[in-house]
């Protein structure tokens, strides 16, 4: 464990620093997970849509670049049985799951050896979740991007689940990506935190060139909530930056399919000569080409914190640094005792 962290999470876990890369659906590439968990955190590969065997290969891929812990998600909306039957096989040692019931799954996951954590996006969710054996459950606020859960904030959102699930572990998700978020998630009660965003902006993310500079350039108040891009994914929420459909979209009233403007619009093809519509639930991948800042650029309002594009190892090291950097100055301000410490000018006793 890294000197200045003692989490009993992260000592289960197997990670020196509480940070977890979220699983950015395309965007969360081997090489992404693997530099993130041999910086010290939890690398996270995203697996429901791919074939067995394909997801077989990037459990693969990840261990030929470290022999650090990572995981697996898995969308419990979809039929994930095969790839979980894969993860399992392969001793994934973390299965992620989101957006479903985590009772069908979670006695297989944990018999099978690996530690199981859910997203909830409420504190109801979070009661069923504990009450189903899950071993660490992540509070994911409506500041986050990607496809959200709840409505309930960050801050609001997380000590409620601690509260209501302890001492079952509680990670923290949405708005957060940089070291003084990481900071607050521990101060909330959190013992890690869950960062998608910032991730996208790493080298190694599978993340096209083109979307990587518009996180860089975008701020907070470019991101909304929606339901806009739902092909492939329907009925869930998620929070993207405000892009040429969003707008036409919402200019239209937002209507349901088919009755969208530019429905059949072809925006985009990737290296495969594959095309790729308007409302598809795709974000611009590497070696695509077209409109695409037409397509979900999926962002949280942490976007606003996004400055650079940098590898991963590095963004673990500095976030842990920051962290540590954050909770030491608090300290210093509270004092040995938890109460505010006397300014400079002060004199002890008066």
């Amino acid at each position: 464990m890294t000197a200045g962290w003692h989490h009993p999470l992260g000592e289960r876990l197997g990670i020196d620093v509480p940070v977890v890369q979220a699983p950015i659906g395309s965007a969360a590439a081997p090489e992404l997970a693997a530099a993130v968990s041999a910086a010290g955190g939890l690398g996270m590969l995203a697996l429901t849509w791919h074939r067995p065997d394909r997801a077989r290969e990037h459990i693969h891929q990840v261990r030929r670049r470290t022999q650090r812990p990572f995981g697996a998600n898995l969308v419990l909306d979809f039929d994930v049985d095969e790839i979980l039957a894969v993860c399992l096989r392969e001793a994934v040692p973390v299965i992620s799951t989101f957006w479903g019931d985590p009772a069908p799954v979670s006695r297989r996951i944990r018999d099978a050896g690996a530690l199981h954590m859910h997203t909830v996006g409420s504190v109801p969710e979070a009661r069923h979740a504990a009450d189903c054996g899950v071993d660490v459950i992540v509070a994911q606020g409506w500041e986050a991007g990607g496809h959200v859960r709840g409505t309930t904030t960050t801050m609001v959102l997380v000590p409620s689940v601690v509260d209501a699930v302890g001492p079952v572990p509680v990670m923290a998700a949405g708005g957060i990506s940089d070291g003084r978020g990481v900071a607050a998630a521990l101060v909330l009660g959190a013992q890690g935190a869950w960062l998608g965003t910032r991730f996208l902006a790493a080298t190694q993310a599978g993340a096209h060139p083109a979307y990587q500079d518009r996180l860089v350039a975008a701020g907070a108040d470019d991101t909304v909530h929606t339901r806009c891009f739902d092909g492939g994914w329907p009925d869930a929420p998620h929070r993207a930056l405000r892009n040429t459909t969003v707008r036409r979209w919402e200019s239209a009233g937002s209507p349901s399919a088919p009755d969208r403007p530019g429905e059949d619009d072809i925006v985009a093809v990737d290296g495969q000569g594959r095309p790729h519509r308007r409302y598809e639930d795709l974000i611009p991948l590497p070696g695509m080409t077209g409109d695409l800042a037409a397509m979900a650029l999926y962002a949280g309002q942490s976007v606003h914190l996004v400055h650079d594009i940098r590898p991963a190892g590095a963004l673990v090291r500095d976030l842990a640094a920051q962290a540590a950097d954050v909770i030491e100055r608090t300290r210093r301000i509270l004092g040995p005792a938890g109460t505010t410490s006397p300014g400079p000018a002060a004199t002890p006793g008066r």
